[in-house]
């Protein structure tokens, strides 16, 4: 009983609902926009171009501790920022539909580059009042539900803009998406506050070194650092051939593309919500050791897919349990990363936190093309593999089996 009234709980249904309101302005500056900029004849070059709008993601961290420091006149000093960033977003979403990619690309890219700057700062903004609302026990589910509601705000804003866009004009697929900030804003008003924590950043020097300092100053903290850079290090390098490996064996577009929306869409889900439950029983600790190593177990299955060859059925249960196992992991690794975040400094602590987390998908993914090539398939997914192995490790120090839940940072 008391599980069901944690599952659904006012704090469970904020959490997803801000992870909808997170997860929809993404890809309307990348998916969605390409696809109108292509409509309308822009340059391929430009177009490749544009994804550098995409820049404040990386490094919202650098104003993170703006808003750790200061708190606005009114809401709090969570949901004021909440509520600035999500009217802005509101605002730029719809202006950028007013634009015109054909006759000015440029103009284009700064309301874009506005759009995600403000989609940034919901982001810092959400991260912290999430780790300040849920209590430690809650953090593996409500992480789950915020990334279950990120990933149907991706899938509204590509798939169904998209989708929109056969029917009417770009300029009201942004008007509508716009539209669809509204539950975030009314979830912002209606919401509470967190508790204000003693000892919050009187001054930008706080705002800035203390979290630092704070976190270094803890005994482990590089091997934290260097867990978030390894844990799904292998997951990650797998994901970045995917496509062509499924291609190479035999596979066509239109099979792979049934297959993955059909089947990796709803395992992802469901993995993520049963990965959010389970932490519930178990804490986040052995949640780590658990999902990491069906993650590793997942990673093989392409090995063996590699080894079958061309079958759909094989695909279909390659794809699931691959796409299962990783929400799960990536609920845990959220829940992780949040409960190690000193909630006076939360903002900053999660920004940089998930900043480096953002690291291995760029890094590892680079040279796993040479990988594949050199090592043919099966060798190259039993590499990865083993690059979970490291990971894995690590548990030992960050997230040992015998301490059920991690202890609070206060």
């Amino acid at each position: 009983m008391k599980m069901l009234r944690t599952i659904f709980s006012r704090r469970m249904l904020v959490s997803f609902i801000m992870g909808f309101a997170c997860g929809l302005p993404l890809l309307l500056t990348i998916t969605v926009l390409q696809a109108w900029m292509k409509e309308e004849g822009v340059d391929l070059t430009v177009i490749g171009i544009m994804s550098l709008v995409g820049l404040p993601y990386t490094v919202k961290f650098l104003w993170a501790p703006f808003i750790d420091r200061f708190t606005l006149p009114f809401l709090g000093r969570r949901r004021g920022w909440l509520l600035i960033a999500q009217i802005a977003l509101i605002c730029s979403i719809a202006g950028l539909g007013l634009t015109s990619p054909g006759k000015d690309p440029w103009v284009v890219a700064i309301v874009a580059f506005i759009v995600t700057f403000f989609s940034a700062s919901q982001d810092i903004v959400v991260d912290a009042y999430r780790r300040e609302d849920l209590a430690d026990t809650e953090l593996g589910l409500g992480s789950s539900l915020y990334v279950n509601g990120y990933r149907v705000g991706m899938l509204l804003a590509s798939g169904g803009g998209l989708i929109m866009a056969d029917f009417m004009s770009f300029q009201m697929v942004y008007l509508i998406m716009s539209a669809c900030m509204l539950p975030g804003v009314v979830t912002t008003l209606l919401t509470p506050e967190p508790a204000l924590p003693a000892g919050t950043p009187k001054t930008m020097k706080e705002a800035v070194i203390d979290p630092l300092a704070e976190y270094f100053s803890r005994q482990g903290a590089l091997w934290m650092l260097a867990f978030i850079l390894l844990y799904k290090i292998g997951d990650t390098m797998a994901s970045a051939m995917t496509t062509p490996f499924y291609l190479d064996i035999g596979f066509s577009k239109t099979e792979i593309g049934a297959v993955v929306k059909l089947f990796g869409f709803w395992a992802t889900i469901i993995g993520s919500l049963t990965g959010g439950v389970f932490m519930l029983r178990m804490g986040i600790n052995r949640s780590l050791w658990v999902f990491g190593f069906i993650q590793a177990i997942s990673t093989a299955g392409f090995a063996a897919l590699a080894i079958i060859g061309h079958s759909i059925p094989a695909l279909a249960a390659v794809i699931a349990f691959e796409n299962l196992s990783g929400g799960m992991g990536t609920a845990a690794y959220a829940a992780f990363m949040a409960s190690i975040t000193n909630r006076k400094f939360t903002a900053t602590q999660y920004a940089l936190l998930s900043s480096l987390m953002g690291v291995p998908r760029v890094m590892a993914s680079a040279p796993t093309g040479y990988f594949a090539k050199h090592l043919g398939w099966v060798g190259f997914f039993v590499v990865c593999v083993l690059m979970a192995v490291p990971g894995m490790l690590l548990l030992m120090k960050v997230a040992p089996w015998k301490s059920k839940l991690r202890e609070s940072v206060s």
